[in-house]
């Protein structure tokens, strides 16, 4: 058999195995996230029962792994899961609707003080007419 073609079932075993250590790498990525469990290295390493410095050499796992690190560390709250985050564009458009509530109420408050002071002024009237 020439080298070659008895090195391809080894590379394919080889990278069947790679890839079930991102996949399983990943997951326990999810899932730290997912919880709101602090995301680190050695977290999910030992979650997904692989080494450290092989997550160090996997350049997409370690930069998700350092975003949500980085992002949980800046918050001085517990750590909310990505899925519960809100987006810029939702909390611009939940500014915007508090800002519109605010403009109505105000409005409704005039309103009101007006009613209440044309009410006020009848029945002062009514009181001296009598």
């Amino acid at each position: 058999m020439p080298p070659e073609t008895s090195a391809a079932p080894l590379v394919t075993a080889a990278r069947k195995r790679h890839e079930l250590t991102r996949s399983k790498a990943i997951q326990a990525l999810r899932e730290l996230d997912r919880t709101g469990a602090p995301v680190s290295f050695e977290g999910v390493a030992r979650r997904a029962g692989v080494s450290r410095s092989w997550l160090y050499s996997q350049p997409d796992i370690r930069a998700e792994i350092e975003r949500l690190r980085d992002a949980i560390g800046r918050s001085p709250s517990p750590p909310i899961p990505a899925a519960q985050r809100s987006s810029d564009a939702s909390l611009h458009a939940r500014l915007e609707a508090a800002l519109e509530r605010n403009r109505q109420l105000t409005e409704d408050n005039q309103r009101l003080r007006r009613q209440l002071a044309h009410a006020l002024g009848e029945q002062r009237a009514s009181t001296t007419r009598s």
